[in-house]
């Protein structure tokens, strides 16, 4: 009586085939598992944008013509802009806290960028010198452009006016970082009134 079974080179054939196709989805799992890595690193860089994007569009929105004291006491305009080349882009108090939750109307915040990163500053109180709680909105940010449109559409590089009352219409804010490149937004100034 004779015994079938499989050949050693039958079975080396089967152990090679198995061996390939392992090595095939191994490889299927490495490139998923990198490309998923690369897609929630750009979802986050894109969610930082928007969420930068939609916290300047509160603030500026909400922005009002309230001149206000520095620590000194000495009386600052309502609304200050610079073009990006200073570490402090832009100053001015809105509206907007829950004065039933005891906080008051109105609020004096910033934006600045501080070693490549840029910050939104909330200060305690409109008025003084309180520190300002520094909030981080974007990382790897290389350069910040700003520019500002006044009433007769004119676009300005800084918002320093003789009237110490009057707002921009608009914010442009150009920023370049090292991950999304340039990135360019527009806000409009006040609309919250």
């Amino acid at each position: 009586m004779k015994e079938r079974g499989f050949t050693l080179v039958e079975m080396l054939i089967a152990l090679a085939i198995f061996g390939m196709l392992t090595a095939a989805g191994v490889a299927l799992l490495s490139v998923t598992a990198r490309t998923q890595e690369t897609a929630d690193r750009q979802l986050a860089a894109v969610g930082d944008i928007r969420r930068t994007g939609a916290l300047l569009t509160a603030d500026l929105a909400q922005d009002v013509a309230r001149p206000h004291r520095n620590g000194d006491g000495r009386q600052q305009i309502a609304f200050a802009g610079a073009d990006g080349t200073q570490p402090m882009l832009m100053m001015f108090v809105r509206t907007g806290n829950d004065v039933d939750a005891g906080l008051p109307a109105l609020k004096r915040v910033g934006y600045r960028l501080q070693g490549g990163r840029l910050e939104r500053l909330a200060f305690g109180a409109v008025d003084g010198g309180d520190a300002a709680v520094a909030v981080p909105l974007l990382d790897g940010v290389r350069q910040a452009r700003l520019r500002y449109r006044d009433r007769t559409g004119a676009w300005q590089s800084r918002w320093f006016p003789s009237d110490g009352t009057q707002l921009p219409v608009a914010v442009e804010l150009v920023v370049e970082t090292a991950r999304e490149g340039v990135v360019r937004q527009v806000f409009i100034v006040g609309t919250g009134r």
